[in-house]
Formats: structure tokens, sequence, C-alpha cells
């Protein structure tokens, strides 16, 4: 006879590792979207002549409607669980990409860009956030390995791509993995689940962390969400400014041709420091999450901007040898990457668990914000040189490690410290309304 008083068997995959895992491989399945573009470019233009420029706008339009749309599809993760928008950001993502295979016009690739945003984002937000809320003990590593497999997917299927574009064409190749990737993510976002969340009275921390939960609307009230938000905005600007200029700066200082030889194989200079470049942008992620659960996400921030100033000083100085070139290059994506972990694990930190996802999601606009500011490079560098680009990038980035600590972290301990006392009140049945919920752990942990 079954015994009722034990708890049911859960299946294997509603572990939160699993979860956690799955989340990883739907961000990979769905990177090829922005880190594969560039593959397409060359063959498209070849076949159609629409030239270059008019094809990376649909570039520039999947970048925007990835980014801006989040704070919606995170919204949607919050109401209705992650099944939903993930198998949704499938359907968009495999679509798109069969649409990009049938594109006899700009206008078709620009709509197609706007679905693929739209699935991208979707799948983006959606593993975040959910990782956010089955980790509320290990944001920042839980964060970090979500936003490492946006990077991993491309890792690993940049070369067959790159193989079928010459082989069958670069039409066959967007259909073929547009339902590859769509069809897989559908499978995978079947198996996501929402956690069931409990209240918990307490829990000890080295840093600061809040017990309630505020929604979107309440959180942009706030002025610590805006200096936050700054944060983001600066370290990403100062980051893509010079990240997106690494090619033509190599060009310029004439290294990019360069051979060098690792491990026997002999590859331009530019290609090489690329490949290290994407290794450490990647790596970069869960490490600094995890350092940022050990130490606080402001005292992480405060050594790893100040760190990505001085390296992007120091490529100013020296890069123009070829060793230091690669060094350099390789510690400025080291400490410019983790802004993917550390921003939404300080979120969630700060607005509670609740709703995470759409808190995260508004929160990465802030990475679209940072983008439209990214063509100052090309301004500075044409008035005052590549050295003007460095020491502005450099400067944006040590100001914002030193605010993380001196002035966000007292201000957001203050900010939460206030919540804290709300939230007792509350409890005593003395408040009511606005964000009166404690904060919330998943009620399985599957440790």
């Amino acid at each position: 006879m079954e015994d009722i008083n034990q708890p049911a068997v859960r299946p294997f995959w509603q572990n939160r590792w699993c979860q956690l895992v799955i989340g990883m491989m739907c961000m990979a399945l769905v990177a090829n979207l922005q880190y594969a573009w560039t593959l397409f470019v060359a063959p498209m233009n070849a076949r159609h002549h629409w030239g270059q420029a008019s094809i990376q706008l649909a570039f520039s339009i999947f970048i925007l409607t990835e980014t801006w749309l989040v704070p919606v599809e995170g919204w949607l993760v919050d109401r209705f669980g992650p099944r939903p928008v993930v198998a949704g950001g499938a359907v968009c993502a495999g679509l798109a990409w069969v649409l990009n295979s049938y594109a006899t016009t700009l206008p078709m690739l620009y709509v197609a860009a706007v679905i693929a945003g739209v699935g991208a984002g979707g799948v983006y937000g959606t593993c975040v956030g959910n990782a956010l809320k089955w980790f509320p003990d290990r944001r920042g590593l839980a964060a970090g390995l979500t936003a490492a497999g946006f990077g991993a997917g491309a890792a690993v299927t940049v070369i067959p791509i790159a193989n079928m574009i010459t082989r069958s064409g670069y039409e066959h190749t967007f259909l073929f993995f547009g339902l590859l990737q769509g069809i897989a993510i559908f499978v995978l976002a079947l198996l996501l689940r929402k956690p069931q969340l409990r209240a918990v009275s307490s829990q000890k921390k080295r840093f600061a962390v809040s017990r309630m939960d505020f929604t979107p609307g309440q959180m942009i009230k706030t002025p610590v969400f805006w200096v936050i938000y700054v944060c983001f905005v600066a370290v990403a600007a100062g980051g893509l400014m010079a990240t997106a200029q690494i090619g033509p700066i190599a060009k310029d200082w004439g290294l990019a041709r360069i051979p060098m030889t690792v491990f026997g194989a002999t590859l331009p200079l530019l290609t090489l420091t690329l490949s290290i470049d994407n290794i450490c942008n990647g790596f970069t992620r869960p490490l600094c999450g995890f350092i940022s659960d050990k130490i606080g996400r402001e005292n992480t921030m405060f050594l790893i901007f100040i760190g990505e100033g001085l390296s992007l000083l120091g490529m100013m100085q020296f890069g123009t040898n070829p060793y230091a070139f690669m060094v350099f290059a390789a510690l400025i994506f080291l400490f410019w990457g983790e802004i993917f972990s550390i921003f939404p694990a300080i979120c969630a930190d700060t607005f509670g668990s609740k709703y995470a996802a759409a808190n995260a999601g508004t929160l990465y606009t802030a990475k679209g914000t940072a983008s439209l500011l990214v063509p100052i490079a090309s301004v500075l560098s044409a008035t005052g040189g590549w050295s003007a680009v460095f020491v502005v990038s450099a400067v944006i980035t040590i100001a914002a490690g030193v605010s993380a600590k001196f002035i966000l972290q007292p201000m957001r301990a203050r900010w939460i410290e206030s919540g804290e006392a709300l939230s007792g009140a509350m409890r005593n049945g003395n408040g009511n309304g606005g964000a009166s919920r404690l904060s919330h752990w998943p009620e399985q942990t599957g440790e």
C-alpha cells in the first residue's frame, strides 16, 4: 500500500540544478541569432547586392527589439511561468531564420529581424529570470552560468554553420539551423518549471538583500534603481566603445594580420585575439557571479570595473606590441563580460524574487541604452585618435566602479534597511499595500 505520508517523487528535471542546465541549453541554442549573424552578411550581399550597411541595419533592429522587449517578456514569465514564454520564443527564433532563408527584399529581412529579437529576448529574459528565482542563495553564479550559455552555443556551432554556408548556401543554412534551433528550444521549454515559492522569515547574508518584492512599476520609482541603471549603462557603454573597435584598432596599428602560433596552429593575430576574447567573455560571467555571491555585489563591481579601466589604459599605452595587444584585449573582455551576471543578481537582491524576471528585464534595457552611445567612439577616434576612445572608456568605467562602492553600496543598504522596518511593521499588522510581500525561496531546492 502506498504511504500517503511520503513526499511525492518529482522528475529529475524539476531539480533546480537541472532547471539551470535546461536554461543554459536554451540560451546556447538561441545565441546564433546574435553571434552567427556576421557569417551571413557577405553571402547575402553577394546574392542580392543590398549593401552591407543595409543588411547590418537588420542586426541593429534585432538588438533593439531583443533588448527593449525583455521587460514585457519578463512580466509574462512572472505571470504565466517560463514554459509558454520560452516556447513562444522558440517559435519566433525558428520562424525568423526560416524567413531569412526566403527573404528577397530588405523589408522582409527587417521583419524577420524583429521576430528574431522577440524570440531571443523571450528566451534570454526568461532563462535569466528563472535562474534568479531558483537560486536566491547563489544568484550571481546562476545568472553567470545562464549568461555564459548565450555564448557557448555560438562557440559550438559557428564552424558547422560556416561550413554549411560554403557547401550549401546561406539560404539552406538559415532554413536548416532555424528549424533545428527552434524545435530544440521548444522541446526544452516543455521541461521548464516555475519554482514554487515560500516565504522565508530571515536569511543571514554578508551583504544587503531585500526581503520584500517590488513590481517593475514600483522599482522604477526608487532612486536606488536608477543608480544601478546608470552604473550598468556606464560600464556597458565604456566596454562596448572599446570592444566594438578591437578589429579597426588592430588594423590601424598594423597588427591584424601578424601571424601568431599557439599550440602548433598559426593564425592571424586578430583572429586569435577574438577567439581568446570570447573565451574570457564567457568564463568571467559565472566566475565573477560566484565571487559576488561571496564578497558582495558592490565590492566585486568596485574591483572589476577598476580592473576594466586599467586594462583599457594598458591597451592604450602598450597595445602596439602584438603580445601586449592580445593580453590587454583579453583582460578587457574578462573584466567586462561579468556585467551580465552581477547586474541581474543585484537587481534581485534589491527588489526581490517574485518579479525577478520582469525587474531584471527592465534593468537589461540598459544594454540597449548603452549601444546607442557606442557611435561616440567613432567620433572620438576621428577627432582624438584611439587614445581618446580608451581614455574616455576608462574614465567612465572607473567612475562606475567607484560609484558602486561609495554611492550605491551605502545607498542600497539604507534603502533595504528601511524596507526591513516596513516589513516588520506589516508582519505585526501595522501596514498594508504596496510592496508588502516577503521575498521568496523555492520550496524545493533540489540540492
